[in-house]
């Protein structure tokens, strides 16, 4: 994008191309002066359906009540919530449409417990990030990584009663003591729709304590050949499978019973009509475009279910059989809430829908579900949106309406309502798509469901003709039924089934749980499938259940091995990129004699699957929403990485046989190429970190040679970012104008190293460049300290806001399917508006035709966060400004 020489200082640092705003607008288009004067700021901020209002009825970090991160509505229909880092609060909600909106509130007091003792203290009892009213008693999931005397209760699940009547809390029993804290600590609590039991959900840094019962059999591993490398930032590089789990218990915490496991930070859970359990997991944004990177999604959790999530690189892919797929892939994101619309006084398709919640991108999704054999398919509809907008929680109150909050991390924080407001008379027209009636599947699944409590003497004959069903639900159910069985009843059956794909499911089963002695029978076993008379998902399942036997109980005799070799290696390449990354993991493993020449050549020109391009692409419609993680996007999309190859390279770092010299140059040359795409912030390590094992194979006396043709000077360099950039030391604070003015009107002999490094810690090179550094977003700062004041430099970096051009703004599109496109016009004609929505390609450009096109709203807000320079502290801020003046030229004055 060019910049023109005469723009003021305010463009400059102004993210001027991704400036956008969320300001409330329907099928009237903008609302007109003397209207935008009556409404709350707030709630103009927010995007919402037609016939849908929204009330913002509190705001407690301005009340000095901190961030509320969770709610619940007790039986008398108050609203208790709860601050992340703080005390519970009970509030008393006006009527929708009343004229005073602002609720009556109590700090909570929590008794303390001995019995006949009327004292009581507000202690004891907060940092909860879930809130539940269930059996005339508050639970409250306590996630506390800190200790003070005010909230001295460690994280657990814990149950608030009311004994003698006063209406406050002064009975507190710990019913499950969880090790775990943090935000992927334990979670949420929802009721089960009998209203028998309770639902517990936990993120990947909880410890599974010990159950009663296991419906997922306990018999967890990593269970991938693919070489092992963890997050290079070190995140979860500690934790181990299952990560995190589903649990239920009783109301008193006596019995409890691991559901569902696999998951790496799910926030919250919720049952649909059908009484089938759904969840909301978190992506990984660290692996974006990297082969193991999975977006956040919408889980069914069925009984037994496992999601595949492990650490570093090790994840599953969704196609594995061992693992279920989601019914949803919705994309980057964090979420924070998922809820069922059963309850809520909207048209009939929201009340069959879910409502997911997505901090990050700061929207409420509807998830249109669809039943579909034994489980579902859905779609995502954006129900709310507005920026910024962290969605932290929400509850249906007893009035039908929508409650959420906002905050989280210590951010402002609200209480909204939102609620139908158009036809009453059509509320009751349902769409065809979001019907929940059980299918015949659907009902097979959950009779085999009942052998999932362990073990019954009719369960394997019940259970093993669905072992080659259609439907996938219901030949993982059956697996896990037979799972619950002593081997010793099906481990002959196994090893002598016929059936393709009943063989395959019962040897998976058989690897998780038989001796290692029988290795050699299973893959015997398994190489009397035909492989070309079977379809691809069969190919797929097949080369699964191999490479499980070879994980859990090693390589097989000699001969077996040989046989083994010779039965995959004419199928190695196939067509489909999964199927080749099963066969490179496998026969590497094996050390077949081409694996390493056949993989290297593939690598050469593996292309990413459409599906990925697709998903890709629809990344871009999250860029303008947020720009710590949407200007990551953005750099990804025009830079994409090659997925395949990685995931190949990445197999042939610890390849031992096989190699020549022309192939170890080859395969060494496409490092210096794999560092010039751009992917999560972990992109440059995974890769770093797979050419560092392939260089410790290498022959010593060529070392020197393939460390520098593999692009080790770049690094070196500083040409490519390894997350090693001095951030700042700090204490920061909220700068003010005229605060930061008074510290940076006189510099001299500032630190031009320190200064150089927080102009990268503080995102400037994300978008700007310095002495041909950095991004080319925005224009060039070299000449900056030569054109502008120190205050119009100060007053662009903390208050971006405050001049926006039109002719950089970005426009919103409201369609009228009720979707949203945020982008910048690059041209239009009579039919259609020609968007671009991605800063680092604004050559990619997308037709939005006119006549889907509900309204428009042009941008009155930067997308350029305020207070990026609140981290430095005043000698920070000094050396940051010297930087900005002097344009990088380390001979400028303020040096001297």
């Amino acid at each position: 994008m060019k910049c023109h020489q005469h723009l003021s200082i305010k463009l400059l640092f102004i993210f001027s191309f991704l400036a956008m705003t969320f300001s409330s607008c329907g099928d009237e288009g903008e609302l007109k002066s003397e209207e935008k004067a009556n409404v709350d700021p707030k709630v103009a901020n927010l995007l919402l359906q037609p016939d849908f209002e929204a009330e913002h009825l509190y705001s407690p970090s301005e009340n000095g009540q901190g961030s509320w991160v969770a709610m619940t509505f007790d039986d008398k229909g108050r609203l208790i919530t709860s601050d992340q880092y703080g005390a519970l609060y009970r509030l008393d909600l006006a009527p929708i449409g009343s004229d005073s909106l602002r609720p009556s509130i109590e700090k909570l007091v929590i008794g303390n417990g001995i019995e006949g003792d009327t004292a009581r203290f507000q202690a004891g009892m907060g940092y909860a990030q879930g809130l539940l009213w269930a059996f005339n008693s508050l639970y409250v999931m306590v996630n506390n990584r800190e200790q003070n005397e005010e909230f001295n209760k460690d994280s657990g699940l814990y149950r608030l009663q009311d004994t003698n009547g006063d209406d406050q809390f002064d009975k507190v029993t710990l019913l499950k003591s969880l090790k775990g804290s943090g935000e992927h600590g334990p979670h949420s609590i929802v009721l089960s729709p009998n209203k028998k039991f309770l639902y517990v959900v936990a993120g990947n840094h909880t410890d599974l304590p010990e159950m009663d019962a296991y419906r997922l059999p306990p018999v967890w591993q990593s269970d991938n050949l693919f070489p092992q490398i963890k997050d290079p930032r070190g995140h979860a590089n500690d934790r181990a499978a299952p990560g995190g789990w589903i649990a239920k218990t009783d109301s008193v915490g006596e019995h409890w019973e691991l559901v569902s496991a696999g998951y790496r930070n799910t926030f919250d859970i919720a049952f649909n009509e059908a009484g089938d359990l759904f969840a909301y997991d978190a992506d990984m944004e660290w692996d974006f475009g990297l082969p193991w990177y999975r977006p956040t999604r919408i889980v069914h959790a069925t009984s037994g279910s496992e999601f595949g999530w492990r650490t570093g690189n090790g994840k599953w892919p969704t196609v594995y059989p061992d693992n279920l797929p989601p019914v949803l892939k919705i994309g980057q994101g964090s979420p924070t809430n998922l809820l069922s619309g059963a309850n809520t006084a909207f048209p009939e398709k929201y009340r069959n829908s879910l409502f997911g919640f997505d901090w990050t991108f700061g929207i409420i999704y509807a998830i249109h579900l669809k039943p579909e054999g034994s489980s579902y398919s859905a779609t995502a509809e954006e129900f709310l949106s507005g920026s910024p907008l962290p969605l932290t929680d929400g509850v249906v109150g007893p009035d039908g309406a929508l409650y959420f909050l906002t905050g989280g991390r210590r951010l402002q924080s609200d209480l909204y309502r939102v609620f139908y407001d158009g036809d009453k008379e059509n509320m009751g027209l349902a769409s065809n798509e979001s019907s929940n009636e059980e299918t015949e599947t659907h009902k097979i699944r959950e009779q085999l469901e009942q052998y999932h409590v362990g073990s019954d003497a009719g369960a394997v004959d019940f259970a093993w003709p669905y072992l080659n069903h259609e439907d996938r639900f219901v030949r993982y159910a059956a697996r896990i039924a037979i799972e619950h069985q002593p081997v010793s009843q099906w481990q002959e059956r196994a090893l002598n089934e016929q059936d393709p794909q009943a063989l395959i499911s019962a040897i998976i089963a058989l690897a998780r749980h038989g001796e290692s002695r029988l290795n050699n029978d299973m893959l015997q076993s398994l190489m009397r499938i035909d492989y070309e008379d079977i379809s691809e998902q069969e190919q797929i399942n097949l080369l699964r259940a191999i490479e499980l036997v070879l994980f859990r109980h090693g390589n097989p005799s000699p001969a077996v091995k040989e046989q083994l070799v010779a039965y995959l290696t004419p199928h190695y390449p196939a067509e489909a990129n999964i199927l080749n990354r099963s066969f490179s993991k496998i026969l590497v493993n094996l050390g077949a004699p081409q694996a390493v020449e056949t993989t290297l050549t593939l690598l050469q020109n593996a292309k990413n699957d459409d599906s990925e391009k697709e998903f890709f692409m629809e990344s871009s419609d999250l860029i303008l929403r947020n720009p710590r993680y949407g200007l990551d996007i953005a750099e990804m999309l025009a830079k994409t990485p090659p997925a395949q190859q990685i995931y190949l390279a990445t197999v042939l770092s610890e390849a031992e046989n096989g190699w020549t010299p022309e192939l170890r140059e080859q395969y060494f040359r496409w490092f210096h190429e794999a560092f010039g795409y751009k992917g999560g912030r972990s992109y440059i390590g995974f890769i770093d970190e797979a050419r560092q094992r392939a260089l410790s194979r290498a022959a010593e006396n060529k070392l020197s040679y393939y460390n520098t043709i593999s692009g080790d000077s770049l690094l070196d360099s500083g040409g490519i970012d390894l997350a090693n950039v001095a951030g700042p030391e700090g204490p920061g604070r909220n700068w003010t104008v005229e605060e930061a003015l008074t510290f940076v009107d006189t510099l001299d002999n500032q630190d031009f190293e320190r200064g150089k490094s927080l102009f990268a810690a503080t995102l400037c090179l994300s978008c700007h460049s310095m002495q041909g550094q950095g991004s080319a977003i925005g224009p060039d700062l070299t000449q900056l300290g030569n054109r502008f004041t120190r205050k119009d430099i100060l007053e662009s970096i903390i208050e971006p806001d405050k001049v926006i051009s039109d002719q950089y703004a970005a426009t919103k599109f409201l369609l009228k399917d009720g979707s949203t496109v945020i982008a910048r016009i690059i041209n239009e004609d009579d039919n259609a508006y020609y968007v671009s929505q991605n800063p680092f390609a604004p050559q990619e450009q997308r037709e939005i035709p006119k006549e889907n096109v509900a309204s428009t709203k042009i941008s009155d807000v930067s997308i350029m966060l305020p207070g990026l320079i609140n981290g430095l502290n005043p000698e920070e801020l000094q050396d940051f400004m010297a930087y900005l003046i002097s344009g990088g030229n380390e001979g400028h004055e303020v040096y001297d």
